[in-house]
């Protein structure tokens, strides 16, 4: 009778689900003010290596809603020290237009009035299933090039042409996006359209043959996964944030190493040190990688 029970007990118990965590973190953080201070200063003293650019153009693109312009906002937040909102971002749930219209440069205000980074964040249409829907992929294309002035309004239905006012004919390199970043929303990766990936992946490489560095911001991480909502220290431990990471790096084709997660300011009004971090993180590596090509650009050209 002992043994039976025995049986049953171990063919009836269910199986111990699997841990969400990974034991050490597979991707080393420092979580303190002192890091933060680092990264903060290192990007307050960064200076262009050449006269002929007088700032670094950082261009962002992704589908609708997936925290392009709360990415941005974000930045500049992380840089302040308290919030601000650069940007118009729309956090309407459910809606299935861009809130983004207009092609434009954000400037990121320093220390004092009048004074700047000397990078800039561009903002552009979100990308959309279908054709005539969201950004144009050629007018993307067109902004990688520099051929696009700071004010174009997007028109979907067509790309810009060169009879346009906005139709820059002849740029050079202080024209031209000096980094590209990829924007998808962690908890939505799976649900983005092969449509969208697809013309995503048709501006990553343009980029690539221009030889424009290029990394991912993975947002909303805390919306997917609930272990990193409620720590965030926990994201380089989580097994559910590397394997979003892993299905965007399958998707898109961008190695793990230039994929950033991070956490957009949505709800908090006040800064937190783990976002903050992340966030400098990633721009620190956007603002090294983007000086490194025009110093490549300027030595070969």
């Amino acid at each position: 009778m002992y043994g039976f029970l025995k049986y049953w007990l171990n063919v009836s118990s269910p199986p111990t689900p699997p841990r969400p965590e990974f034991d050490t973190p597979w991707r080393q953080v420092t979580w303190s003010e002192d890091k933060k201070n680092e990264m903060l200063k290192k990007l307050k003293e960064f200076q262009l290596s050449t006269p002929d650019v007088d700032q670094l153009k950082i261009l962002l693109h992704g589908p609708i809603g997936a925290g392009k312009s709360s990415f941005i906002n974000s930045v500049h937040t992380a840089l302040q020290g308290r919030s601000t909102a650069v940007a118009p971002a729309n956090s309407a749930a459910g809606d299935s237009y861009s809130f983004t219209t207009k092609f434009k440069f954000y400037r990121l205000k320093k220390d004092g009035s009048g004074s700047f980074y000397p990078f800039v964040f561009t903002d552009v249409m979100g990308m959309e299933h279908g054709r005539s829907k969201g950004v144009h992929t050629d007018d993307i294309i067109s902004i990688l090039h520099g051929h696009i002035k700071n004010g174009y309004t997007f028109n979907p239905c067509c790309p810009i042409d060169k009879e346009n006012p906005n139709y820059i004919s002849d740029p050079s390199l202080k024209d031209r996006v000096h980094c590209l970043v990829s924007v998808l929303p962690a908890n939505k990766i799976s649900l983005t359209s092969d449509d969208v990936i697809h013309k995503m992946k048709q501006v990553r490489e343009k980029a690539r043959d221009l030889g424009i560095p290029q990394v991912t911001v993975m947002t909303m991480v805390d919306e997917a996964c609930p272990l990193v909502r409620d720590d965030l220290e926990k994201i380089y431990t989580s097994k559910k944030i590397k394997e979003k990471m892993q299905e965007c790096s399958n998707k898109l084709g961008v190695p793990m190493n230039c994929i950033y997660p991070v956490k957009n300011y949505h709800e908090k009004i006040t800064n937190d040190l783990n976002a903050d971090i992340l966030i400098l993180m990633s721009v620190t590596d956007i603002i090294s990688f983007a000086n490194d090509y025009i110093e490549d650009q300027i030595y070969t050209e």
